[in-house]
């Protein structure tokens, strides 16, 4: 277990399942979810493509995983790592599952729900606030994206 304070270490993990998604063709985006004692509750990749779902964001997996391991949908007190700002499905995920923080990597311009387009971690009507984190191993995270995203364009990719 590492303390909840090392986000070099936890985004670390979240890099190594990126890189697993983009072994799949996956859009490489990792998390892990880390429990208030520094255990890695859950850990995943985005897989929309393998499991035919739009909802399979690697938050939502880690989410789905670490709520059945737990057997309660609420996992307060953990903290979200993540390699890019989870879009505006996945903060609400992490809003009902009263996750605490989230650390994330790359900002993302396009669809970025903790304060990138809109910042929905904070909305004064909702009854819980996510804490944020952002830009930890940002140009490793940013990286990755775009060489992934160059790659499929260079292959003819949509």
């Amino acid at each position: 277990m590492a303390p909840l304070t090392d986000h070099d270490y936890f985004m670390g993990i979240a890099l190594e399942e990126a890189l697993a998604g983009r072994e799949e063709s996956e859009v490489p985006v990792g998390a892990v979810l880390a429990g208030p004692g520094g255990e890695v509750l859950a850990r995943g990749h985005n897989r929309p493509i393998a499991l035919c779902d739009p909802t399979a964001h690697a938050e939502i997996l880690v989410l789905r995983e670490a709520a059945a391991a737990a057997g309660n949908y609420r996992l307060p007190g953990s903290v979200l790592y993540v390699t890019l700002e989870p879009c505006a499905m996945c903060v609400g995920a992490l809003l009902q599952a009263r996750v605490r923080t989230l650390v994330f990597g790359a900002p993302d311009p396009k669809s970025g729900a903790a304060g990138s387009v809109v910042d929905l971690t904070k909305v004064d009507a909702f009854n819980h606030y996510v804490e944020v984190i952002g830009g930890i191993r940002m140009a490793e995270c940013s990286e990755l994206l775009k060489k992934f995203f160059l790659d499929r364009r260079l292959e003819g990719k949509p």
